[in-house]
């Protein structure tokens, strides 16, 4: 039966012994509530002495209260982490790692932050370029906190803070680039440029987050024209070969080129050479004759007339025979016998030719040269 019910016996927890259900006296509660603190540090004796044991297990419990409540300020702030402490909302100051001591629950609170994890964002839309086409850029953001205060109390959502300044960032680098820049080789310059002017934003802002590298991820056409995107990328690329062959056709011919010249010019030099080397020994060997001439003009001259006679006729296909007694020299084609002679059989069933007139037999003489030397004697005479 409750306290305050209808024949509960009065019995008033605060000790009132009231019998009625209204609420108790606030005065009556604290007077009674001092008297027994009093009691217990040395107070009025007179009740406090009936009550000693109650007192005393009261203190007690209050003592470990109070410990525990105290103890409960303790906390541990890891390697990664920084602490934030705030008395009654307001901020006090940053704690590093380790443990520490603050004021329990409800005067001040601990809010800690990691501030070496790698955080991510992405943001994906369609963009305007400088030469008014559209573009669908990708991007993706790694971030870190780098003033734990700034990023709790600074602005209200950070993470889409981060995410709303990179796409104005590379809103604003894709508006002053052209398509073809941003889709091939500009990538990395979008994406660093992107990443500087973002930085800035937040800075402004006060965020107290650092960016730690933004990626462009993908940027394509529009899905509609894709197609044909995709015609001219694959017409860049056979050109960027045809050169790539180019190049190499050239360098592969032009050190061949090279090497023919080279050699052309040596074959040259050696034929210059030669050529001098071969006129000299001609003047060399003229300016001999000459010498040898002046000393025996007669026997010079008929010997270079006999060297000149063997050199014709030594080349000649005719056979010059000389007849004792003065008879004229007869010419008698023997290259045209011989030519004969060493023709195709005739046939069997072809009549036999008359056997030709036998001619006289010839007598063998002494070499032309003797006989040359001889006429030409008698001729000087």
């Amino acid at each position: 039966m409750a306290w305050n019910e209808p024949g509960g016996g009065g019995r008033d927890p605060w000790g009132g012994g009231r019998g009625d259900q209204g609420p108790p006296d606030l005065d009556e509660v604290f007077r009674r509530l001092s008297q027994r603190l009093g009691g217990l540090f040395g107070g009025r004796r007179g009740g406090a002495r009936a009550g000693g044991g109650r007192s005393g297990g009261g203190l007690w419990l209050v003592g470990v209260g109070v410990a525990v409540w105290l103890l409960s300020g303790i906390y541990i702030v890891g390697p990664a982490e920084r602490g934030v402490v705030l008395r009654f909302g307001k901020y006090v100051g940053t704690t590093m790692p380790g443990p520490h001591w603050h004021w329990p629950y409800p005067i001040e609170r601990v809010e800690k932050v990691d501030v070496d994890r790698i955080r991510q964002a992405e943001h994906k839309a369609l963009m305007l370029t400088r030469d008014e086409n559209i573009v669908d850029v990708d991007v993706g953001v790694q971030y870190r906190v780098q003033d734990p205060k700034a990023y709790l109390f600074h602005v209200r959502n950070p993470e889409l803070t981060v995410v709303q300044a990179v796409e104005s960032a590379i809103r604003e680098v894709v508006g002053k680039s052209d398509m073809d820049f941003v889709l091939t080789e500009g990538r990395t310059e979008v994406a660093a440029r992107t990443q500087r002017l973002a930085q800035a934003i937040l800075d402004r802002y006060g965020t107290g987050v650092q960016l730690t590298k933004v990626n462009l991820k993908d940027a394509q056409p529009p899905e509609e024209v894709q197609a044909a995107f995709a015609d001219a990328i694959k017409a860049r690329e056979d050109e960027q070969r045809y050169k790539n062959e180019a190049e190499a056709y050239a360098n592969e011919i032009i050190p061949k080129a090279r090497g023919r010249a080279a050699r052309q010019i040596e074959d040259a030099n050696a034929y210059k050479a030669e050529v001098v080397a071969r006129a000299k020994g001609e003047t060399a060997r003229f300016l001999a004759l000459l010498r040898e001439y002046q000393r025996a003009p007669q026997v010079t001259r008929e010997r270079l007339y006999i060297d000149a006679m063997e050199h014709v006729f030594g080349n000649a296909t005719k056979v010059v025979v000389d007849v004792e007694r003065g008879s004229p020299l007869l010419y008698i084609p023997l290259d045209r016998l011989m030519g004969k002679a060493g023709g195709a059989a005739a046939p069997e069933a072809a009549p036999a030719s008359p056997a030709p007139a036998e001619k006289p037999p010839m007598r063998r003489r002494a070499p032309l040269g003797g006989r040359f030397r001889d006429l030409r004697r008698r001729e000087v005479r």
